[in-house]
């Protein structure tokens, strides 16, 4: 049995102590994954670009959250990373938010077709 899957409560909505189980553990998938990301970033940034490490991380923050670059970077191998670095971050970033909706969405939806059931 996952942490995800709960037999006994198949039928009806399950209690808020699961729901906030649920909702916890997805908060922390989405922030373990976009803490690696943004790790990658840092990284890249530093090592590609040359960049010390405060800024990389100015950097990296900025493109993962969508906003765009902060320095202008100077050689190529800079450029081609911050491009892949800016198409992982895009889906990275929907993706987090995603996981971390899915159990509210869950929950709303199954409590839609409760009402549908007992009707």
């Amino acid at each position: 049995m996952s942490m995800f899957d709960d037999k006994k409560y198949k039928n009806k909505l399950a209690p808020t102590h699961i729901y906030i189980r649920r909702s916890v553990i997805a908060f922390l998938i989405a922030a373990s994954f976009l803490s690696f990301s943004l790790a990658i970033g840092v990284w890249g940034y530093f090592y590609f670009a040359g960049l010390p490490l405060i800024d990389s991380l100015l950097n990296a923050s900025m493109i993962l959250g969508g906003m765009g670059p902060v320095d202008i970077l100077k050689n190529d191998s800079s450029k081609l990373f911050a491009s892949f670095y800016s198409i992982y971050s895009g889906i990275a970033f929907l993706s987090s938010i995603g996981v971390f909706i899915a159990p509210t969405l869950h929950r709303l939806v199954h409590k839609f077709h409760i009402d549908d059931a007992s009707n």
